[in-house]
Order: C-alpha cells, then structure tokens, then sequence
C-alpha cells in the first residue's frame, strides 16, 4: 500500500475515535513509519523490527504536572509502523481494524495505562 493511502487511513481511524479519546488528546503528533529504527530497538530490547506495531513516546497525561508547558515542549509522538501492521493483514479492511486497534493502544498509553490496563480494557 502506498503511503499516502496508509496515512490516509490512519486519519480516517483517529476521526473515528471516541469523542471522549479525542477531547483529551493535546499537543501529540501520529506519525508513519516503515519499521522502528535500530535506535529504538536496541533500547526496547527487541530482536527484531518486526515485533512493534505501534509506539508512544512522550509525556503521559498522569505524569504531567502543574510545570508541563510552561516552557515549550516538543509534541509528544505515537508512531505507528506501517509494514510490520500490514505483515499481519491480508487486505485494506484488516489494515483499516488493525490501525484503529493500534491508535487506541497507543493513545491508552499516552492516557498513562499501563500494558496491562490497556488489554484488560479490550485493547
């Protein structure tokens, strides 16, 4: 799939997302990428680029403190990798439910759930 088309549905998923998910969601950019970079896998402990569909990186919501934004802050980041979601689908509907499933893991951690809260909630 091209890029465009990816990132095209990338929006249309986040558009979808809950109003109440929506709502709270500041100053965080979605970002598309081939696969994460060595960097990250080296400090995600990884054994390959193939594992991660999606990563948050960033300030969580429940970490910020009455000091966050007083200075300018870099928007925080939910990547989410492109080929590693569509290794796993077999046509644009399965890459459409498997990005949506990704976005809203992704943003249950910039919310400040931990892994396990986040799949015990279904995601």
């Amino acid at each position: 799939m091209e890029r465009n088309e990816f990132e095209k549905i990338v929006e249309e998923n986040f558009e979808q997302l809950p109003e109440q998910f929506k709502s709270e969601i500041d100053n965080v950019a979605v970002v598309v990428e081939d696969y994460p970079t060595d960097d990250l896998i080296d400090k995600l402990h990884l054994k390959s680029k193939h594992q991660l569909f999606g990563l948050y990186q960033g300030v969580p919501l429940t970490r910020r403190g009455p000091w966050y934004g007083m200075s300018p802050v870099l928007p925080d980041k939910i990547s989410l990798y492109q080929r590693n979601i569509e290794s796993v689908c077999s046509n644009t509907g399965e890459i459409r439910k498997k990005v949506y499933e990704v976005l809203i893991h992704e943003i249950g951690h910039y919310m400040g759930m931990t892994e396990e809260e986040i799949r015990s909630a279904g995601y």
